[in-house]
């Protein structure tokens, strides 16, 4: 198999964390889009939306997932919101092999309430603003090809259960 497998999903549903330890037990290479978006542009994720907005970002970030193209047997995870555009979600799928991490509002708040390097939860009411975007952003997350729960389950739970839907449909050997 030559693709690259694409984690998506909300922030917090263990995007990088599960990425990190999938690529370790497939033997594959790992990178982390936000982390190229930060070394090509010397700014943190958090200054580039401040300084140039949303919309500049999610340009880099598709000029990041173009590049992540060329790569060969890497699990790459991707920003929260890189499904909006239909452009990325059809790289993904059929370039790849994405993934979306589900888990509900209350599991992503808690995971998340102590970071402050995330952009879009800088407001008065966290807990809403996760609600808001994740129904809005659930129908773009349901056109990635394959959908994984995290909702209480540990990040080598949720790398097993992967490797396992990758070999039941016979995307990996094994």
């Amino acid at each position: 198999m030559g693709k690259n497998i694409y984690l998506t999903g909300f922030m917090g549903t263990g995007k990088t964390t599960v990425g990190k330890i999938l690529a370790s037990r497939l033997g594959w290479g790992f990178v982390d889009l936000d982390d190229l978006i930060e070394q090509d542009s010397s700014m943190k994720i958090t200054e580039i939306f401040k300084e140039y907005g949303e919309q500049e970002f999610r340009r880099m970030e598709k000029q990041a997932l173009k590049q992540s193209l060329s790569k060969d047997k890497f699990v790459i995870a991707c920003g929260g919101g890189i499904v909006l555009d239909p452009e990325n979600v059809d790289l993904i799928n059929n370039q790849g092999i994405g993934i979306c991490l589900w888990a509900d509002a209350e599991a992503i708040y808690e995971r998340v309430r102590q970071f402050t390097h995330r952009p879009l939860l800088n407001v008065d009411n966290p807990r809403q603003k996760i609600r808001e975007l994740l129904d809005r952003r659930r129908p773009y997350y349901e056109k990635i090809s394959c959908q994984v729960n995290t909702n209480a389950k540990s990040p080598q739970q949720v790398a097993e259960e992967i490797i396992a839907l990758l070999k039941n449909r016979g995307i990996l050997d094994g």
